[in-house]
């Protein structure tokens, strides 16, 4: 099977909804299952966070990352955690969780050291999204977090099955963004149940389009994934720097205002991603 047949392969049992998940995402989306109903309780949810050893570590740091504890006051235990985060934060830890253990399958070294800088992409993206929420584009900052965390989702999907295709990410990368990408990454998405609006917000950046001045959940992820200092592997940004974009985007968004809120916002953005960081 040459690699655009296997590309296309994987697209079409995305499309069916026939995903192969290793054992612990389907752990995990069951989790996922009971936080998304309405009538689940706070302790309902604690306990079920505490099952998962990686999701309970997360929680907890989110929760005492800057973005979270204005008031400097630590927190230790999972129980707080969760009230302070609430249910929309603890869903995308959850998704964070998923997107993680899809990308830690791979054996091969060289698949693995691109699902980690994937990761890295992605955390990254997922803490520039909440801060550019807040401060330049208006739109929730937790539905920007969680549209940064998933965005590359079929990414991950495709590093965790490579090793069943050998040469599948040999050659020309954009052969992945052209058979495999859009269909992959609705794949999984819908697998994951990813709201509509968050779904187009991730076609939004796979289609390049952005609005000047950024208003929407879609630009923010644009500008997000532009000035994350650390590009995907299957996205590698042709000779450009952040401090480049940031220039151009700053241009568009008002001279100095996206630097200086960057700037402000550093400490928040580097201590929400390192908490996302496993």
């Amino acid at each position: 099977m040459d690699r655009l047949e296997a590309f296309r392969n994987i697209a079409a049992e995305a499309g069916r909804g026939d995903l192969v998940f290793p054992t612990n995402v389907n752990a995990s989306l069951k989790i996922q299952q009971v936080l998304n109903d309405p009538d689940c309780h706070l302790d309902t949810a604690s306990k079920l966070v505490m099952t998962e050893p990686l999701l309970s570590a997360r929680t907890v740091a989110i929760a005492n990352s800057v973005a979270y504890n204005r008031s400097g006051n630590e927190i230790t235990n999972v129980n707080m955690a969760v009230m302070r985060l609430g249910f929309r934060t603890l869903r995308s830890l959850v998704a964070a969780v998923v997107v993680r253990q899809l990308g830690n399958k791979p054996t091969n070294p060289t698949l693995r050291a691109m699902s980690n800088q994937l990761w890295q992409h992605t955390a990254h993206v997922a803490a520039l999204s909440h801060v550019i929420a807040r401060k330049v584009t208006f739109v929730d900052p937790e539905t920007a977090m969680f549209a940064g965390i998933v965005h590359e989702v079929g990414g991950f999907y495709l590093l965790s099955r490579a090793e069943e295709f050998p040469g599948l990410l040999d050659g020309d990368p954009e052969d992945w963004i052209e058979y495999g990408e859009k269909l992959i990454g609705r794949g999984v998405l819908k697998k994951l149940s990813v709201p509509e609006q968050v779904t187009e917000a991730v076609e939004a950046l796979w289609y390049g389009f952005r609005a000047m001045p950024p208003v929407t959940l879609g630009d923010t992820l644009l500008l997000a994934n532009d000035l994350a200092p650390v590009s995907s592997p299957l996205h590698a940004r042709a000779g450009a720097t952040t401090e480049q974009t940031a220039t151009t985007i700053d241009f568009a968004v008002g001279e100095g205002t996206l630097h200086d809120i960057l700037e402000e916002s550093s400490e928040e953005v580097n201590t929400l991603t390192a908490a996302l960081m496993f």
